[in-house]
C-alpha cells in the first residue's frame, strides 16, 4: 500500500484544514496522487491543545464525509505531537500516544527557536517512546535550522527514524529546507516521505513537483 504518515487534513482543529469541504478535497488530491491511505497526524502543541476525543470526533466526520463522496482511500488516526512542556508531559501522563501502523510516534520540535522544548531533551523524550515498545519518528528535521546534522545522526544512531516533507524537496518552504531536504536523502538518512499536508497550496506546489517528472514513488 501507499501510505502516508502525516498529514493535517482533519477539519478546524489545527492549522490544516479549515472546513470539512477543504478536508475532502485535500484527501481527493491525495488519493488521485496514488495514496491509498492517508494518516491523519493534527497537532498537539500549546496552541493547539487537541486530545484523542478531539481528534476522533474529526476523523469520523471526514470518513464519513469521504464515503459520501466517494472518495476512495483508508483513513487512520494519530497525531504530530510536539516536544514542548506544555503538552508533551501530559500526552505521556495520560496515555495519548496514538500510534502510527501500531509502532510509529511523529514526535516534532519547535520550527523556529528550540527554546520552546524548555528543559525537555530529545533524547530522554525519544527513549521514553522505545521503552513503550514504539519507534519515534522526527519530522521535517532540514526545516529545524538550528538541529546540527551530529545531532540528528546522533538521534538516528539511538533508533529513531528520519521523516522529510514531499513539500520540502518540491521547494514549498524555500531553497534552504529543500537543500537540506535533499542532502538528507542523498545520504540515506530519511527513512519516510510524506505530504505534511496542510491545505491547498500544498496541493498545488506539491502537484507541480509531480508534473515536472518527479514522482512520490521514486525515493
Amino acid at each position: 500500500m501507499k501510505v502516508d504518515f502525516h498529514s493535517h487534513i482533519l477539519p478546524g482543529i489545527d492549522d490544516g484544514a479549515k472546513t470539512l469541504e477543504e478536508s475532502v478535497q485535500l484527501a481527493a488530491s491525495m488519493a488521485s496522487w496514488g495514496f491509498d491511505r492517508i494518516t491523519c497526524t493534527p497537532h498537539i502543541t500549546r496552541l493547539y491543545r487537541n486530545t484523542p476525543d478531539m481528534i476522533r470526533r474529526e476523523f469520523d466526520r471526514l470518513s464519513e464525509a469521504l464515503s459520501v463522496n466517494g472518495t476512495d482511500v483508508e483513513l487512520r488516526m494519530s497525531a504530530e505531537y510536539r516536544l514542548n512542556p506544555e503538552t508533551w508531559p501530559d500526552v505521556l501522563a495520560k496515555d495519548w500516544l496514538m500510534p502510527i501502523e501500531d509502532k510509529y510516534i511523529l514526535m516534532e520540535f519547535p520550527i523556529s527557536h528550540r527554546s520552546e522544548m524548555g528543559d525537555l531533551d530529545p533524547m530522554e523524550e525519544f527513549r521514553k517512546v522505545m521503552s513503550l515498545g514504539l519507534t519515534p519518528i522526527l519530522p521535517h528535521p532540514e526545516r529545524y535550522f538550528y538541529l546540527s546534522h551530529d545531532e540528528m545522526m546522533s538521534f538516528v544512531d539511538a533508533g529513531v527514524k528520519i521523516q522529510s516533507n514531499y513539500g520540502s524537496l518540491a521547494g514549498l518552504y524555500g531553497l534552504e529546507s529543500r537543500y537540506r531536504a535533499q542532502k538528507l536523502v542523498d545520504e540515506g538518512v530519511v527513512s519516510f516521505l510524506a505530504t505534511d499536508m496542510h491545505n491547498l497550496k500544498y496541493v498545488e506546489i506539491i502537484g507541480k513537483w509531480l508534473s515536472a517528472g518527479n514522482s512520490l514513488w521514486e525515493y
